[in-house]
């Protein structure tokens, strides 16, 4: 297994990138698995739904599943959030891990920058930042740098920069 971070800044475009690459993943037979880090409270079911309720009535963990898929929620209370070593050594058996955010987290990243959105690039403070992805270039920085809008670029971006898992966990 391998990893690799997308970072950037709040408005840069990770998420859409991440769901124009996955599918060019998948389609060259990588199993892809994603880790997203949610800055606030969040919900991955409904209201009114069996596991919601489960879950608001006070289970410290509910499992869901079908014949399609299943699914975990465990609710922190007092704990502390998960590390994203925790989260790693939870992921099923892949061939890429897609971490997205965690940007502070010393794991090799692709920043995800879009000169519209008015912030300054991550990489030249960030040593872990090994490639970027960009409206724009950035000849100074000795990294590689793709076209964010080409999915195919970011997709071999990310296959050539990734981690090692055992790396990968060994770093944080």
């Amino acid at each position: 297994m391998r990893v690799i971070g997308l970072a950037g800044w709040s408005g840069a475009g990770k998420t859409s990138l991440l769901i124009r690459v996955i599918p060019v993943l998948v389609a060259r037979g990588v199993k892809v698995a994603t880790i997203k880090h949610a800055h606030h409270d969040f919900d991955t079911d409904q209201p009114g739904k069996d596991s919601h309720e489960h879950r608001k009535a006070g289970a410290s963990e509910v499992l869901v599943s079908s014949g399609r898929r299943w699914a975990q929620v465990h609710e922190l209370g007092d704990e502390q959030e998960a590390t994203l070593g925790q989260l790693l050594r939870r992921i099923s058996p892949c061939d890429l891990i897609v971490v997205e955010g965690y940007k502070r987290e010393p794991i090799p990243k692709i920043e995800v920058h879009r000169v519209d959105n008015g912030r300054p690039p991550l990489h030249p403070l960030d040593a872990t930042i090994v490639g970027i992805a960009s409206d724009v270039g950035f000849p100074a920085s000795g990294l590689p740098v793709v076209d964010l809008n080409d999915a195919e670029a970011v997709t071999g971006l990310m296959l050539d920069v990734a981690g090692s898992f055992e790396d990968v966990l060994g770093r944080l």
